[in-house]
């Protein structure tokens, strides 16, 4: 078995967000099935896929050792590592449609036959008052979903406080009123909240105190992720106060997670399928965390393609947390793949799929009705996330 082909397909599925799936089609009949979602990075995503396409058309695709090593200073950065990833989970799918059996089996068996879940309603929140937060938090109660996570500090950087002081305080009092508004719609819900890097280390230590009555289950993404001995110290604050910290969701490979373990930085650490290495080298991240005693929440906030192989990971890993889904985004998270119906959410769980590979595929049609398709003649968008924080 050879592969004869890789393509790469990017889909505008809401006005904001375009998902990226990369298939790997063999000579045998097989495709297998990645994404590589990596938001305003579309561009260089293609090309990526386009290099990695010209490398390793004619390969075996069974010799995932040999055409997945990660290299942890390749020039490529996150962009390169994320179509890297890609293509080791369509790997997966491919060896798990010729030996009909889901990836789960491959990767060992399962320890759970059903994923918790936890609900991520910040796209789905509109308007974006406290209001409007509070009715997606309602939502999600209502759809099953015990837990809950939102992003509520935008327009916030620290790094603006010197230029815009009154707008940046403006911010994070509209953040607190999120949370509250929230916290007041899911009473007992596990709450947590995702600062998207947002805080300079004495900001996230005042936001701790302000977060303390809030009784969140987890604070995640406080500071930038190289600042280790910051991190360690909020993450003590927080736990002083019954929180969890979280964190390191777009870092790629064992080396990278392994100083944030070694040095004590987060309770819970979040590698995504589409960044981390694919589920190899997550599985070696999860193994030694286990070591640490810090669990494992992958990050998946993004396409069905990689709520899918997010499931067949989870089932495998036993210091597993609730695995996040994007809640009320979009319902084409249930139509661009076939086999959809699958990853339903059910009482804030989902099943495991049980068919042979990764349980989906890409429906072709649905994606090619709405492409995403730079215009040459048109200067891009401004990107809806700031570009310092990704």
């Amino acid at each position: 078995m050879r592969i004869a082909a890789i393509g790469f397909h990017p889909v505008q599925v809401t006005p904001k967000t375009i998902w990226c799936f990369l298939t790997v089609a063999t000579d045998a009949g097989l495709t297998g099935l990645g994404e590589c979602t990596l938001a305003n990075q579309e561009a260089g995503l293609a090309a990526e896929a386009a290099r990695l396409a010209a490398r390793h058309r004619g390969a075996d695709p069974q010799h995932r050792n040999r055409l997945c090593q990660l290299l942890p200073h390749a020039p490529g950065g996150l962009v390169a590592q994320t179509v890297q990833s890609a293509f080791e989970a369509a790997l997966w799918d491919i060896a798990g449609q010729a030996a009909g059996a889901p990836i789960h089996a491959l990767l060992g068996g399962a320890l759970r036959s059903r994923i918790p879940l936890y609900a991520n309603i910040n796209r789905g929140a509109a308007p974006r008052t406290p209001e409007g937060f509070a009715a997606a938090a309602r939502r999600a109660l209502e759809a099953g979903f015990t837990a809950i996570k939102l992003a509520p500090f935008e327009p916030m950087v620290w790094q603006d406080a010197a230029t815009d002081p009154v707008g940046q305080r403006a911010a994070y009092a509209e953040g607190l009123a999120r949370i509250a508004a929230v916290r007041e719609a899911a009473p007992a819900a596990d709450l947590m909240v995702d600062a998207h890097w947002r805080f300079s280390p004495g900001g996230a230590a005042a936001l701790l105190r302000d977060l303390a009555p809030f009784g969140l289950y987890w604070l995640e993404c406080p500071v930038a992720e190289a600042n280790h001995p910051e991190i360690r110290r909020l993450r003590h604050m927080a736990n002083d106060r019954g929180m969890r910290l979280a964190g390191a969701e777009s870092l790629s490979g064992l080396a990278a997670y392994r100083p944030l373990i070694e040095a004590g930085c987060y309770d819970v650490l979040m590698p995504d399928m589409k960044h981390a290495g694919g589920h190899e080298e997550i599985r070696r991240i999860a193994a030694l965390a286990l070591t640490a005693g810090v669990e494992i929440a992958p990050h998946n906030p993004t396409g069905p393609v990689c709520h899918a192989h997010s499931l067949h990971l989870c089932a495998t890993l036993p210091n597993l947390l609730p695995l996040e889904v994007q809640f009320g985004e979009t319902e084409r998270f249930f139509t661009l793949v076939e086999g959809g119906d699958a990853l339903a959410f059910r009482d804030g769980a989902a099943d495991l799929p049980a068919g042979p590979g990764l349980g989906v595929a890409l429906s072709l049609a649905e994606a090619l009705r709405t492409p995403w398709r730079p215009d040459p003649d048109q200067p891009p968008p401004p990107p809806w996330l700031d570009p310092r924080l990704g």
